[in-house]
């Protein structure tokens, strides 16, 4: 079964516009469900906030997998409403504090609205040239309001998120560019996977679905670990390419496939389940590269929890993530999306045992 491209990058589309700062994803929550609903025989849900659609087996005592997203993006809290109407925020997740000024950024109101807003960005006539690179916590987002009043009454209060205002984009015939595709991807790829495994019967019940507060230091992923108690886990997840002047050893390069993410620095990847992905993306001739990061996945969480998950990130790369513009390769998503379909339907109990024991 193949998915239409079009469909595809509509999905593309819709989940990258959704508002879904860190703590704030019931827009992602509630998309995900409805796109999962079609493919699943029930909702397994934890008290953080994520989410997994269940394919169930016709197996007695099945074993069970695990393809693990999140569906938070990197965003900003509002911190302070100034007297002639200006915000103030503090980041969720990590951010570069030198790339907001003039941005435009959205928040999310107290009635469900969003509101645009420009970041404040002083003019060259007025700059002294000593000013630097601001903090976070100096940044105001002017929404267009006379006072704190009128900000208020548009219901935007203390407490509320902010995230970029960036429209999904095609750049060329392979190339987009979009907000949060960290990790958007990873809740489209669970999405279709479901749909590419519709009429596929498993060995085992599978768990698809997304954790909550990723960018916030991987706080959604235990809970959910320990909510499925899974044999095995994938984590779908986007990593930052450093391509821009060529390749750069093991950073991720635009159009190089799918990542095998050999280590980072809240997991290393058995040697056993290296290899297990290796022969799988020989054998179908999936398009991969070797990736190494400083950061993290909700892998590092999972791989930890009860007495020690198996546990493999099955990711894309792209530019300039935890910005206001991501900007990624379709051929590398479907990469990765051939080899979770292959590494999911090839499991069965022998070969899940030796990725726990071996």
């Amino acid at each position: 079964m193949n998915i239409d491209n079009n469909k595809t990058l509509a999905r593309m589309k819709t989940l990258t516009e959704l508002h879904g700062a860190p703590g704030f994803e019931d827009d992602v929550k509630a998309y995900l469900k409805a796109e999962l609903e079609p493919f699943v025989d029930d909702f397994v849900y934890n008290r953080m906030g994520g989410i997994y659609g269940v394919k169930r087996s016709k197996v007695k005592n099945p074993k069970r997998v695990m393809v693990a997203a999140h569906m938070d993006e990197i965003g900003f809290m509002i911190t302070n409403i100034t007297e002639n109407g200006m915000i103030q925020f503090t980041n969720l997740g990590g951010v570069a504090t030198d790339i907001w000024q003039g941005q435009r950024l959205k928040v999310k109101s107290r009635k469900n609205e969003e509101i645009t807003g420009v970041v404040a960005n002083i003019p060259k006539h007025f700059r002294t040239g000593n000013e630097g690179a601001p903090k976070i916590e100096d940044l105001l987002l002017d929404i267009g309001c006379e006072n704190q009043k009128d900000v208020r009454k548009r219901g935007i209060e203390i407490g509320d998120s902010i995230v970029p205002e960036t429209p999904f984009t095609q750049l060329s015939e392979h190339r987009f560019t979009s907000k949060a595709w960290d990790n958007r991807y990873g809740c489209l790829l669970g999405i279709e996977l479901l749909e590419l495994l519709k009429d596929v019967e498993l060995g085992y019940d599978l768990y698809v679905g997304a954790n909550v507060q990723e960018e916030v230091g991987l706080r959604g992923a235990k809970a959910s670990a320990e909510l499925i108690d899974p044999d095995v886990a994938f984590v779908v997840d986007c990593s930052p390419a450093n391509d821009m002047k060529g390749k750069q050893n093991l950073s991720g390069e635009l159009g190089a496939g799918t990542l095998i993410r050999i280590k980072d620095g809240t997991m290393l990847l058995k040697p056993i389940f290296r290899d297990y992905l290796l022969d799988l993306a020989d054998e179908f001739k999936i398009k991969h590269q070797y990736y190494i990061s400083p950061g993290g996945t909700d892998g590092g969480e999972i791989h930890k929890a009860k007495i020690g998950i198996p546990t493999a990130v099955i990711g894309v790369c792209a530019r300039y993530i935890h910005s206001t513009n991501a900007v990624f390769d379709i051929r590398d998503y479907e990469a990765a999306r051939e080899l979770l379909t292959q590494a999911t339907t090839q499991l069965d109990d022998s070969k899940i045992e030796e990725l726990q024991y071996k």
